[in-house]
């Protein structure tokens, strides 16, 4: 952000569309369009395929101990991001208060990237997530198919592995679920005779 420039506050936030996503990352307030179909499509399937672990431990059904929320607005002091996924082991946040957003960083956060995203959530968002001490980084990219699983060490992320294509694959902190990523991706289009 220029220093010149005024820092973006939450009132800026609330004046944009709601067609558009709205974060505050380092005073600049940052827009990005509703995704289109392949990030709409990785985010809703790993939602749900993640849903056994969103449950009371011991629940019925489940592995549960975690809250798991779409699209959450997440308040780090004067930034504001909003991930694709997040979620909280219950034993950290053991309530969601009935509040529009949260203040305390999650144990793992996922950004589906898109052309339109990959950017800021690579260089901007991923520095912030980790000053804020938030565990475990998945960042999805449904174009080129592929997971990059991080965990944060100290300040620092570390690449625990990478994943593509149809893989079955165990990913902390989930690792307890096999997880299909051949279900995340669009289906090909069926070619024309």
């Amino acid at each position: 952000m220029n220093p010149a420039q005024r820092r973006a506050t939450y009132d800026d936030l609330l004046k944009v569309p709601d067609i558009l996503v709205a974060e505050i990352l380092d005073g600049e307030l940052v827009t990005s369009p509703r995704p289109a179909f392949p990030h709409a499509r990785a985010t809703s399937v790993l939602r749900g395929v993640l849903d056994p672990f969103d449950r009371r431990i011991g629940g019925p059904g489940g592995l549960g101990g975690w809250w798991i929320l779409f699209e959450p607005e997440l308040h780090f002091g004067a930034d504001v991001l909003v991930p694709d996924l997040a979620g909280w082991r219950r034993e950290r946040l053991p309530v969601l208060a009935n509040e529009a957003y949260v203040e305390l960083a999650p144990d793992w956060v996922c950004e589906v990237v898109s052309p339109s995203t990959a950017r800021v959530d690579r260089v901007r968002k991923v520095p912030i997530y980790a000053r804020e001490g938030v565990g475990h980084l998945w960042l999805v990219d449904p174009l080129q198919q592929t997971l990059e699983v991080f965990r944060l060490e100290g300040r620092h992320w570390v690449l625990v592995s990478t994943h593509g294509g149809a893989e079955a694959v165990r990913a902390e902190p989930f690792e307890a679920l096999e997880l299909d990523m051949s279900r995340w991706w669009l289906e090909p289009e069926p070619e024309q005779t």
